[in-house]
């Protein structure tokens, strides 16, 4: 679901831009590697708290940027709310399967 968000274009991704589409009101959805920083993931808990945006901490840096066909990404942000509904339902899946 990640590939084809990012390949509608519905995708940003890397702190600054993550942080820019939440504090900007675009952003749908958040996710966060779980390999990244505990700053990171405490600023964006913080920040999507504040602005009520969903946040999910999944996988690591190198799988989230490979679901979106990128190199390594701490987060990223889903622009579109009908993907973001789509990908937090696998999201929420995912983790209560494993």
């Amino acid at each position: 679901m990640l590939g084809i968000a990012a390949k509608s274009g519905s995708v940003v991704s890397g702190e600054f831009s993550t942080e820019k589409a939440v504090k900007e009101g675009r952003a749908y959805l958040v996710i966060v590697a779980g390999d990244s920083s505990d700053n990171t993931k405490k600023m964006f808990s913080n920040m999507t708290d504040f602005y009520e945006v969903p946040m999910y901490i999944y996988s690591d840096k190198e799988t989230l940027g490979h679901c979106i066909g990128k190199e390594f990404r701490a987060s990223l942000a889903i622009v579109n709310e009908g993907l973001a509904h789509s990908v937090e339902d696998k999201l929420k899946q995912t983790i209560t399967t494993e």
